[in-house]
């Protein structure tokens, strides 16, 4: 198992401009100017959301003020996980949102959308809420109120922006929706070897084939919030095409050249509420019917399960019509629930005992059954070795 440390000095960095300076390359993506078709798209969506709003009455933005103070007055509170209070005011969020007849207000005219934690009638929601916020349109019986049950609302986890960014959380190519960072790697020769890079399938680094290399990869992914230029964390440097035309395929996977500061070769899971991390080994071993492996990604976070088969021939559906076949792929399946789950691609999977030595990358599922490639094939495709 590799021991040696990685720190940020050793590897150089892309020679592209950092985020949020405001500089300029011929090297760079249309994204990577703020002036560029995407921030451009950004700013009208926000312009347009903007604008609804102040189409919306009065008393129903009144009210949606005064309960948001009431909720960060109950976000303050600090008597465990969730509040006393908060669990008494039975409510975690508002929002605007529109009538649809039987569940509140009029079909299609803006509405004061209430998350609570229990079920409640609106009725009794707009007396507690008369009382507690002191407006008094909400006391009316016909005021436009939509309560929508949601109990108590949890962070989606592996999906925020965590800076340096472990193996296991949230990633993707600027145009497409997430994935999952894998693990760090660098070149086997120069000047690759120089390069601290980021570890995921072609189809989450690179857009199934369409990317080009330079682009920006996010973290968190697109779906996830991830934006640019603030959330970039490498440039995608190197894929391996998927052959679309019925000719075999080995691997789906990519690599990102990442900000060494950026990034870091811990993978992490979340327990207690708490971000925890743990190292996985350098040297690879072969996958064997029965052999227990493990996965943290971004979707189903920390997962186990068991090696079903080797050897196996898939054809995976990537959308819009293209299906690629894949050869020599391991098939893993958990005891209970799912292994992964989509957003989970890319996960490096490992043993699922003390050496943790990396077996397959994660690519694709169904029916609970989870596809990997061999990780040995995936190394030798891009070139590179692990960074554990």
């Amino acid at each position: 198992m590799a021991t040696k440390r990685s720190t940020p000095n050793e590897y150089e960095s892309p020679p592209l401009p950092q985020p949020n300076t405001g500089e300029t390359s011929s090297s760079v993506s249309e994204f990577e100017s703020p002036e560029g078709e995407f921030a451009l798209a950004a700013d009208a969506a926000e312009a347009e959301a903007e604008s609804y709003l102040t189409g919306v009455d009065s008393q129903l933005l009144a009210a949606k003020s005064e309960i948001e103070k009431l909720l960060g007055h109950l976000a303050a509170q600090t008597d465990g996980p969730v509040s006393q209070a908060a669990m008494d005011a039975n409510i975690v969020g508002v929002g605007i949102g529109l009538g649809s007849g039987e569940s509140g207000g009029i079909p299609g005219e803006p509405v004061l959308e209430v998350y609570t934690i229990e079920k409640q009638s609106p009725a009794d929601m707009q007396a507690k809420l008369a009382s507690a916020v002191g407006v008094s349109a909400l006391a009316s019986s016909d005021f436009p109120i939509h309560m929508v049950q949601t109990g108590i609302v949890d962070a989606f986890q592996h999906r925020m922006r965590l800076r340096p960014a472990p193996g296991g959380i949230s990633v993707g190519h600027v145009r497409i929706t997430a994935g999952t960072l894998g693990c760090l790697s660098r070149g086997r020769s120069a000047p690759r070897n120089s390069r601290l890079m980021v570890l995921s399938n072609n189809h989450v680094l690179a857009n199934s084939n369409v990317a080009s290399l330079g682009d920006p990869i996010l973290q968190a992914g697109p779906a996830d919030g991830g934006r640019m230029p603030a959330d970039q964390i490498a440039v995608l440097e190197r894929f391996v095409p998927i052959n679309f035309a019925g000719g075999n395929n080995l691997v789906d996977c990519a690599t990102g050249w990442a900000w060494p500061d950026r990034v870091r070769p811990e993978l992490m899971y979340i327990s207690g509420g708490v971000i925890r991390y743990f190292r996985v080994g350098g040297v690879p071993v072969a996958a064997v019917p029965g052999l227990n492996v493990g996965k943290t990604g971004r979707t189903t976070q920390l997962t186990s399960g068991r090696v079903t088969a080797i050897g196996v021939t898939v054809n995976v559906n990537y959308g819009g019509g293209r299906v690629a076949r894949f050869v020599n792929q391991m098939a893993v399946r958990a005891g209970a629930g799912d292994f992964s789950q989509g957003g989970d691609s890319g996960s490096l999977i490992w043993t699922w005992d003390s050496r943790r030595a990396p077996v397959g990358l994660l690519f694709a599922g169904g029916g609970g059954t989870t596809f990997a490639n061999r990780i040995g094939d995936v190394l030798n495709a891009l070139d590179i070795n692990l960074v554990t």
